[in-house]
């Protein structure tokens, strides 16, 4: 389902993100193959420095369809970047993908809390996000971050994902394993 980035899905997945319903909500926007190019290749580097983790979002059949990522890390805490091309959205992909990220991000890199920042236009996002059962909106309860992605106008709403919320979902629904390295969360 996740893969790390390579150049090799570059072709496949500018194909994706330049869909008029994706290209104005993506994080890392580029206007040409080429750049696009560029700035998977500046992300990879990123990646190996530990500034941030992205992943290929993969389907069934193992081809690229979007990406998911961590941005800004900070005192183990990121904020998420995710889309998916048009011909995936409602599919159920994102959902299949965050649960793999955050299972590597909370369990195996020892991330603590995943932001999200949302564009307030953005309804199908914010729609999205609100149904997940560990997502908190914390405009009020990160005011600083929220007043400081809010600098230049009311634009995004925050969400926060903390790993005891994210490690509680999962016991509830019977999804964690019981590995004594997780439980620990």
């Amino acid at each position: 389902m996740l893969k790390k980035r390579d150049l090799h899905d570059c072709h496949v997945l500018y194909d994706l993100i330049t869909h008029p319903d994706v290209f104005p909500f993506v994080r890392q926007k580029a206007a040409t193959y080429d750049e696009f190019l560029f700035m998977t290749k500046q992300t990879i580097e990123a990646e190996e420095r530990g500034e941030l983790i992205s992943r290929t979002i993969l389907d069934e059949w193992g081809a690229p369809i979007g990406t998911i990522s961590l941005f800004e890390i900070e005192n183990q805490a990121g904020f998420l970047g995710t889309w998916l091309g048009k011909p995936y959205h409602g599919k159920g992909y994102n959902n299949i993908a965050k649960d793999a990220f955050f299972q590597e991000l909370f369990y195996e890199i020892g991330i603590e809390t995943v932001f999200m920042r949302i564009r307030k236009v953005n309804a199908r996002s914010r729609k999205a996000a609100e149904k997940l059962p560990y997502v908190v909106n914390a405009n009020e309860t990160r005011k600083s971050i929220y007043d400081q992605l809010n600098a230049n106008g009311d634009v995004y709403d925050i969400y926060e994902i903390p790993k005891d919320l994210y490690t509680f979902h999962l016991l509830r629904n019977g999804s964690l394993q019981t590995d004594s390295r997780l439980l620990e969360a």
